[in-house]
């Protein structure tokens, strides 16, 4: 299990870059948290510090938006309005995570049975001084 902090906005690309580091060759994550921890903004701040140059947003509508860098695709997920497990199915999810692109998986316990095996899962914590803490778990935990 692995810990980067987030003291503030100004430190958000510093622990982008530290969280591309320990990936490890992985490509699912899931990223748990409340609503406004920050799922979104650091999964924004990721894509831009592996180069993607397009618009950035939450696929909350879409459920999934297609990022391209000059070497990988990138698919972000976000699963908050889906209701079944197999809504996600039929959008050919498998077909996603076993492309070998980075998989980036917001509200993931909506589809947590669809989730591969070597899923990283990603808790991003809001601590009391508005700082965040982001904990990477190959096995599933809440915060």
């Amino acid at each position: 299990m692995h810990f980067i902090r987030i003291k503030n906005l100004e430190t958000i690309r510093e622990a982008a870059g530290e969280f591309i580091r320990r990936m490890n060759g992985h490509t699912v994550f899931a990223f748990n948290g409340a609503m406004g921890a920050g799922k979104t903004t650091f999964i924004k701040a990721l894509c831009e510090q592996l180069g993607v140059t397009d618009a950035i947003n939450s696929p909350t509508f879409a459920i999934v938006n297609e990022y391209r860098t000059a070497a990988e695709m990138i698919y972000h997920f976000d699963f908050y309005r889906v209701d079944t497990e197999r809504e996600a199915y039929d959008l050919g999810l498998s077909d996603y995570f076993d492309s070998g692109a980075l998989c980036f998986i917001e509200w993931p316990d909506k589809v947590a049975s669809l989730l591969p095996e070597h899923t990283v899962f990603v808790a991003i914590v809001e601590q009391e001084d508005g700082s965040r803490t982001v904990r990477l778990s190959e096995t599933a935990t809440h915060s």
